[in-house]
């Protein structure tokens, strides 16, 4: 059985992390798993939408990880998965679930994916994607403003309230566990380079 390659890639929000997944997901196309920590949000169907919205979403108890661990032994195992997806409109899991084929590579991304042991012992590589404060808060207004339909007010909310002191208790603290480090995410060069030849000598010699 053909071995698989899991990358993980970490970073605080708006780090550029998920630049770099689509990246390698669009050079490498058809060979590639993208796994993503945001889908597995647990669902608050109990919970009214203001509710739901005020959820800390930055923390290891916003997530099922270890349904993703789960999923993650099932690709590496050569089998399919249905990965559930979140729907940040409505700020719960939605019904559609999403079909991944298992491949030679699984990208896994996440804000917490190396704070979490049960995903980092399955990674081969682990990367934590590096940007100044400044630059992510910019990035995330920019993304939950025009993407996620969010309101200024509300992002800044959140920002102040969850993400900030979240990113400093459980997302800094991870870096440690990454075996890179990669300043401004997508746009290093060097680093994307270095990422591609790895993976592509991987496919090469399966």
């Amino acid at each position: 059985m053909q071995k698989t390659l899991i990358i993980g890639i970490a970073g605080g929000s708006g780090s550029g992390k998920s630049t770099i997944a689509d990246i390698i997901c669009r050079r490498f196309e058809g060979r590639v798993a993208m796994m993503r920590h945001d889908d597995y949000y647990k669902a608050h169907n109990d919970k009214t939408y203001e509710e739901r919205a005020r959820q800390n979403y930055d923390c290891p108890d916003a997530f099922e990880t270890d349904l993703m661990a789960a999923h993650l032994r099932r690709l590496r195992d050569g089998q399919a998965v249905d990965c559930p997806t979140y729907d940040y409109g409505n700020h719960n899991r939605a019904e559609v679930t999403r079909r991944v084929e298992p491949a030679p590579v699984v990208l896994v991304d996440g804000i917490l994916v190396l704070a979490e042991k049960q995903l980092r012992d399955m990674m081969d590589i682990k990367i934590f994607v590096d940007a100044d404060a400044d630059v992510r808060i910019l990035r995330r207004i920019t993304r939950d403003v025009n993407e996620r339909k969010r309101t200024l007010d509300s992002v800044i909310e959140q920002y102040i309230r969850t993400v900030k002191p979240m990113h400093e208790a459980y997302v800094e603290p991870s870096k440690k566990y990454a075996d890179i480090i990669i300043p401004e995410g997508g746009h290093n060069l060097v680093a994307m380079d270095m990422l591609e030849t790895r993976v592509r000598n991987h496919l090469l010699a399966l």
